[in-house]
């Protein structure tokens, strides 16, 4: 089989594609053939030599990618939950089926510590793989593990939220739309924020129901306050970090949540606590989530028939030129690469 490899110094030009045996499954374990996996921002961290508590200098090779779709091609002895055929999704953390997190669980993660998805073969415990909607594609499949449920638990494990609340989605990322698809499906108020008109206009046409220009409106908290009558919004999918907590901070409403799940905007302004006290409002940082919360989320989009929004598809081989077209913002919701 084929697999994408990244090695020091580094860098997307440290990314290979290379040889190796086809792996067997061992008692209780699948073998899956990849169909597609998804860009996430962490896996551009990963192979920038970024990411993971001095991943450049902890591991000696990477195998990227937590999010993938496959079909089950062998399973080992004692694997009761599949068998050849059936299709699914990667799971982000490998250990994490139920409950909340711990460290044991969020040291599986894909991709790093634990060798990614971005082989053509693949070999996960039973309880890393779970199956799904059979209406999704495979490239949309690809999706769900890490974006589609970073945005499910930020909105409805996380929140307590109720149909007619205000979220404020930043940016028309992977996470973003997700979250203004599910919002939209439960019966939320919708804000969202782009540097980019033409990102705006396709948003609206997803449903969103108030757009802002963050580059023409850099106080785009005085819109969120004029959309809310004043109140400001319920909640905020935080995902610039340091470079925007501080309007996040002016737009949350009194006792509002903000999901904390990214630091694309770098580090900003010095973080002021005194707002987030002022106003008791709850400011949470959110990674992922649990094999029950991930079925939870398939039977929403089964229900509801929720497409996730691919926008641009790369054969697995280019993943050079995937990884550029997510540095340069081109995207709007997600990056896929095909086997």
């Amino acid at each position: 089989m084929r697999a994408l490899n990244v090695t020091a110094p580094w860098g997307l030009d440290a990314i290979q594609v290379v040889e190796a045996p086809d792996p067997t499954p061992g008692p209780g374990q699948v073998l899956v053939r990849m169909k597609a996996v998804s860009l996430n921002y962490r896996d551009l961290l990963m192979v920038n030599g970024m990411y993971g508590r001095g991943a450049a200098t902890t591991a000696d090779v990477i195998t990227p990618f937590s999010d993938g779709c496959g079909v089950i091609e062998a399973v080992g002895a004692g694997v009761t939950k599949f068998k050849a055929g059936d299709r699914v999704a990667t799971l982000f953390f490998q250990n994490w089926n139920s409950g909340p997190p711990n460290l044991e669980k969020l040291m599986s993660a894909l991709g790093f510590p634990i060798p990614g998805a971005g082989a053509e073969l693949q070999v996960f415990g039973q309880d890393g793989v779970s199956k799904v909607p059979e209406f999704l594609t495979d490239q949309q499949v690809a999706t769900l593990p890490c974006a589609g449920l970073t945005a499910w638990r930020g909105l409805f494990e996380d929140a307590r939220l109720e149909p007619g609340d205000t979220v404020v989605l930043q940016g028309t990322g992977g996470v973003s739309i997700f979250g203004l698809q599910f919002a939209k499906a439960a019966g939320y108020r919708t804000v969202i924020t782009s540097s980019s008109d033409e990102k705006l206009a396709r948003a609206q046409a997803l449903g969103a129901d108030h757009l802002v220009n963050y580059k023409t409106t850099p106080a785009w908290s005085g819109p969120v306050r004029q959309a809310t009558g004043g109140r400001g919004a319920d909640f905020i999918m935080e995902v610039g970090g340091g470079g925007t907590i501080q309007e996040s901070m002016k737009a949350i409403r009194i006792g509002g949540h903000i999901a904390i799940i990214g630091v694309v905007a770098g580090a900003g302004d010095p973080f002021n606590p005194a707002a987030l006290i002022g106003n008791s409002a709850k400011l949470q940082g959110l990674s992922v989530g649990s094999r029950d919360m991930f079925e939870a989320m398939c039977r929403a989009l089964d229900l509801h028939k929720i497409g996730p929004v691919v926008d641009k598809v790369f054969p697995w081989t280019d993943a050079k030129a995937a990884f550029s077209a997510m540095a340069g913002g081109e995207h709007f919701g997600k990056i896929v690469l095909q086997f």
